[in-house]
């Protein structure tokens, strides 16, 4: 079931008060990143983060679940209706997320230079 634009808003909403939170469509869901680094999702109208420590230290009791069928688990966030634990969570994430890859260039996709 793909996640609605309504929820992503709310989620984005409950967010506002951080600087450069982004999100990419995918597949009916929602990748959300935190200054470039992929913090976790949107998947199912539910918010999903990445398992790292500092997460499961700041989550009281942590719930782990799938974003979709054969997927690592994610720690599931029900606490979105509180902003400020949204914006504490995120920022004590923020250090243990990997920086993205970088995406290699296909040399045969690339105009001939002559």
């Amino acid at each position: 079931m793909a996640s609605g634009n309504n929820y992503l808003q709310f989620i984005l909403g409950q967010l506002s008060d951080l600087d450069d939170i982004t999100y990419r469509a995918m597949m009916g869901e929602f990748i959300i990143y935190y200054r470039g680094k992929i913090v976790g999702g949107i998947y199912d109208a539910r918010l999903l983060v990445k398992s790292t420590k500092s997460a499961i230290a700041y989550i009281a009791d942590p719930v782990y679940e799938a974003p979709y069928e054969g997927a690592k688990e994610m720690l599931l966030v029900d606490e979105v209706d509180q902003k400020e634990f949204l914006t504490g969570l995120f920022h004590a994430m923020y250090e243990e997320l990997p920086m993205p890859k970088q995406k290699r260039k296909n040399k045969y996709c690339e105009g001939k230079k002559e």
